[in-house]
């Protein structure tokens, strides 16, 4: 009996998930567990760290994760995993090894050169991007100092030793992922999230933000160290050589380009939210706290639906059936929209609630928990559209066209510069200024992909929009009741006369002490934002059957799968894209 479970166990972590709801549902199983443990790697930050100097470790890591993402990410989402699986696919496995080693070997030498100028350069370059003279230049007060400047700097030079070992562990990854193993690239994220609040728990006390900073170091190498065994149990050895004239050495190259200048302005980004975000005390903790939990829903339905979607698209597409893949899309956008609106509704309206809940520790006060409401809240305009998009982009990768979404994506990441330095340096508005730039270039890029995709294949657009209308008032409907269950059961808003009830007389005359809950205890604002969240949810759903929402039996019909472990089909034989989120859909 022992040994069968043991057998059973072994199989559970080596056999290949063969459908692609097996692979879906490992992601978005994990992308929940992630998030949690990055909700409360989060907050043990902020047990030991206030805002400010949180946003000293946070900004650490900018430059080790600017050349980590492009060059090894923008070669591995792009390039790796099609032209290894190619080979494997012609069972040219000694060509498919080859060119594991000869591009593992490649990488690392690009990562450390890099790493060296990172080094080397990291003082000036951290100067420019958060120093308070440069801010003080363009007329923007705050800034880091020279002495927190520094403090930076060491810290992420240590951080390059953690993105080291993630070079090796993406390798491990890509090889997993062709041969359809994807829980344990699943869980090694886990590693790394643990390793971060094992070292504030147990190091912060003698080396200060050092201590969370080793914790990474050390949370990277498990991450590659749970994975290698099992990529050499499939084949992989590393090996002494570079080829830079082998085919597939020159396959990953140029498939590689468009990925790395997509990623490059992703770096843009985010360089433009730290230098505008570390101008505010504790602006740049707000903005990447709000950043995790906007991320959500977008991680959990957007990237699992949208990638659990994309080999059937591109197997319709290669059938050439139209028809069927106008309705494949359509049926997911819709079913990610159900998803994801409400859910977006719902931390608005929870808000404060959900990040005192969350983030709410010995160093993150009041003012932190409304300032990251409020940046969480102008983040949530554009959690849809980022959802959406996701699928929309796969579309067109499903159509053989790279270049459309692409494009538009760094159009979108322009304006969400531009926009932000019009928020922060014209108008002067607070750190949200930056999270509402990203939203409004987010609806952009959606609605541009989705124009142009309906003009590409002719799609009907009732087919969406009216299911969408649908979706709108039901999640307006349900979050408008919540606000008002949230406001009357809340002792501190009739105490303080805040919101609405304050407005009226007649509050006092009403016992309001009978029926409230005093949400300064954390049990207390627990049970009132779960008990929300249930009224908010049941009437969404009745409401959804009341408008014929057909996507409502999404739901019924997942648990059903679960239960059943239904397959959903085979991966198309053509499908080249991993089902595993690319860095960019990145959830931890």
């Amino acid at each position: 009996m022992v040994d069968k479970l043991i057998n059973k166990g072994k199989r559970l972590f080596t056999s290949p998930q063969s459908s692609i709801f097996s692979a879906a549902t490992v992601i978005m199983l994990m992308i929940v567990v992630s998030k949690i443990l990055g909700f409360v790697r989060q907050r043990t930050l902020f047990s030991f760290f206030s805002p400010s100097e949180t946003d000293l470790f946070l900004a650490a890591f900018e430059l080790p994760d600017l050349i980590f993402e492009v060059f090894v990410y923008g070669v591995l989402s792009a390039s790796f995993i099609p032209v290894f699986t190619k080979y494997l696919t012609k069972k040219k496995s000694k060509d498919a090894w080859h060119v594991a080693a000869a591009g593992l070997n490649i990488l690392l030498i690009i990562f450390v050169a890099l790493s060296l100028l990172v080094i080397i350069f990291a003082n000036p370059l951290y100067n420019l991007v958060t120093g308070s003279f440069a801010k003080n230049l363009i007329g923007v007060s705050g800034g880091f100092s020279v002495k927190q400047v520094s403090q930076v700097v060491a810290l992420s030079r240590t951080i390059l030793v953690a993105q080291l070992f993630f070079v090796v562990s993406s390798f491990m990854t890509g090889i997993l992922e062709s041969h359809k193993r994807f829980i344990i690239p699943a869980i090694a994220p886990l590693f790394y999230n643990l390793g971060i609040i094992g070292g504030t728990v147990l190091l912060s006390a003698k080396y200060g933000l050092m201590g969370p900073t080793i914790g990474a170091v050390i949370g990277a190498f498990f991450h590659m160290a749970i994975q290698i065994p099992f990529a050499t149990q499939l084949g992989f050895r590393p090996k002494l050589i570079l080829d830079f004239k082998h085919p597939g050495i020159k396959k990953l190259a140029k498939l590689s380009i468009p990925r790395i200048i997509e990623l490059s302005f992703f770096q843009l980004r985010r360089f433009v939210w730290l230098f505008l975000a570390s101008a505010v005390s504790g602006g740049f903790t707000y903005l990447k706290s709000a950043d995790l939990l906007q991320t959500l829903p977008i991680g959990v339905f957007g990237v699992s639906l949208a990638k659990a979607a994309l080999p059937t698209l591109s197997q319709q597409e290669a059938e050439g059936d139209r028809e069927k893949f106008k309705r494949t899309f359509t049926n997911t956008l819709n079913q990610i929209l159900f998803l994801v609106i409400p859910t977006t509704v719902f931390l608005a309206v929870l808000r404060v609630p959900v990040v005192r809940l969350v983030f709410g520790a010995d160093r993150f006060d009041w003012d932190a928990t409304i300032q990251t409401g409020l940046v969480l809240s102008a983040f949530l305009i554009g959690s849809f559209a980022y959802a959406g998009s996701l699928l929309v982009s796969r579309a067109f990768y499903a159509l053989h066209d790279t270049k459309t979404p692409v494009l538009i994506s760094i159009i979108s990441i322009l304006v969400n510069s531009v926009l932000g330095f019009v928020f922060i340096l014209v108008l002067k508005i607070d750190t949200w200024g930056i999270a509402l730039a990203y939203s409004i270039a987010g609806n952009l890029q959606f609605f541009t992909l989705l124009m142009l995709l309906i003009k590409k294949i002719k799609l009907s657009v009732s087919s969406f929009l009216i299911p969408l209308t649908k979706i709108l008032v039901a999640s307006g409907i349900s979050g408008f009741i919540m606000f008002l269950i949230l406001k009357v059961f809340d002792k501190s808003v009739w105490v303080k006369r805040l919101s609405f009830l304050g407005k009226f007389e007649v509050h006092n005359n009403i016992p309001f002490e009978n029926f409230v809950l005093d949400t300064r205890y954390t049990g207390n604002l627990l049970a009132l934002t779960v008990m929300t969240i249930f009224v908010g949810g049941l009437i969404y759903l009745l409401l959804s059957l009341l408008f014929r929402l057909k996507e409502i039996h999404v739901i019924a019909g997942f648990a059903k799968k679960i239960m059943k472990s239904q397959k959903i089909g085979p991966i198309a034989k053509k499908e080249k894209e991993p089902v595993s989120p690319p860095p960019t859909d990145s959830v931890i």
